[in-house]
């Protein structure tokens, strides 16, 4: 069934979006502010994210940009109780797929679900197929958070699993230690860097069993997962 990501923290309008929207067939995960939505989408795999623009701890536009900087496409809907031209475009040069101002109806979301749906080929009801990556000789499962290697299994934490996963959608790509720690950690500070390197550490014990898969520290900038 299709997963959508909704994080909204006015309890009565959430759970009448969560409702109706379940009535309709979709998987709903309801989060109530912008940084349990952030732990959610880290967590697990979405087919939409709506997201309600203000919003306590982390607004709408901030997850938002969070959510672009993991490269993740997935598409966006933004509701707000704002009518402003420019948060309009400003939602949607963060990337958003669609804008609904409050009051709406339900009808309204859902005509706009689907459409999204359909205009990215994932129809209603339908299972995404997450699948496995592929890393050299080593199978990926994001969901069970599993690292193949022949016979052999490492399990993950849910933070190497999504900085692998961000490695992996970045393969062969340079990426810089700030786009890093701010798609993975939400921020950039010095603490989090030093985990950050803890991880990079990790995965690449876990990774020199092949010796066509190299994760490695570009001097001065970031790292670089290559895939031969």
């Amino acid at each position: 069934m299709t997963k959508i990501l909704l994080v909204e923290d006015d309890d009565s309008l959430g759970f009448v979006v969560k409702d109706n929207l379940e009535q309709e067939g979709y998987t709903i995960d309801l989060q109530i502010d912008g940084k349990a939505g952030q732990r959610a989408f880290q967590s697990n795999q979405y087919d939409i994210c709506i997201f309600d623009v203000m919003l306590p701890e982390m607004d709408g536009f901030s997850l938002a940009e969070f959510v672009r900087g993991t490269g993740s496409d997935v598409p966006i809907i933004f509701l707000t109780a704002k009518s402003l031209k420019e948060d309009r475009i400003k939602g949607l040069k963060l990337g958003a797929d669609d804008y609904l101002t409050k009051p709406f109806s339900i009808e309204e979301l859902v005509l706009r679900i689907e459409a999204i749906l359909k205009r990215t080929g994932k129809k209603t009801g339908q299972t995404v197929n997450q699948g496995l990556q592929v890393i050299g000789k080593y199978t990926f499962d994001i969901k069970n958070l599993k690292l193949f290697f022949e016979n052999e299994v490492q399990d993950l934490t849910h933070r190497e699993a999504d900085l692998l996963a961000f490695l992996v959608n970045h393969k062969n790509e340079t990426q810089s230690r700030d786009k890093i720690l701010i798609a993975i950690w939400g921020d950039d500070d010095y603490f989090k860097g030093r985990s950050l390197d803890v991880f990079i550490t990790r995965l690449r014990k876990y990774l020199n069993k092949d010796q066509n898969v190299k994760l490695t520290n570009v001097h001065g900038v970031g790292f670089r997962l290559d895939v031969s």
